[in-house]
C-alpha cells in the first residue's frame, strides 16, 4: 500500500467558450431574444385598445345602447376616422362584417337596440365581442 501512487486531480474544465463563434451565437441569440421580446412588448402595447374594449363590454351587460358605444369607440381606435365615422346603417353593420367575424343575425339589435325599448342585448353583445376579438387593423 505504501508504494501505490495518489492519482493527480485532474484540472478543472472552464464552462467559458473559448472561440469566437461561441460568442458570435450567444450575441445573436440575445440579439433574437431581445428582438422577440419588443415584438411582444409592442403587440402587447397595440392592443390595449382591445383589452379596454373588451372590459368595456364585459360592463355593459346586454344594453344596446352601451353595446353601440363601445363597438363604435373600438372601431375608431383601430381605423382611420375618415372611414369609420361617417358609418351608420346598414353601411355601419356592413363594414363590422368586412372588418371582422360579426354575426348579421345581431345587426337588428345593434340598429334598433339603442333607440326601441325591449330588444335582447345578448346576441349583440356576442356579436361585439367577436368583433373586438377577430377585427384586424390596417397594415
Amino acid at each position: 500500500m505504501d508504494r501505490l501512487i495518489e492519482p493527480s486531480v485532474p484540472t478543472e474544465i472552464s464552462l467559458v467558450p473559448q472561440t469566437a463563434g461561441w460568442w458570435v451565437l450567444g450575441a445573436l441569440l440575445a440579439c433574437g431574444l431581445a428582438y422577440a421580446a419588443w415584438r411582444w412588448w409592442h403587440h402587447w402595447q397595440s392592443n390595449a385598445y382591445r383589452r379596454a374594449a373588451l372590459g368595456d363590454l364585459a360592463r355593459a351587460g346586454e344594453d344596446p345602447a352601451y353595446i353601440a358605444t363601445v363597438l363604435r369607440r373600438t372601431a375608431l381606435a383601430a381605423f382611420p376616422r375618415s372611414e369609420v365615422a361617417g358609418l351608420a346603417g346598414a353601411q355601419w353593420v356592413a363594414f363590422l362584417q368586412a372588418t371582422g367575424e360579426f354575426d348579421p343575425d345581431a345587426a337588428p339589435a345593434l340598429l334598433r337596440g339603442p333607440y326601441a325599448p325591449g330588444v335582447d342585448g345578448a346576441p349583440l353583445h356576442a356579436a361585439a365581442e367577436s368583433w373586438v376579438r377577430s377585427h384586424r387593423r390596417p397594415a
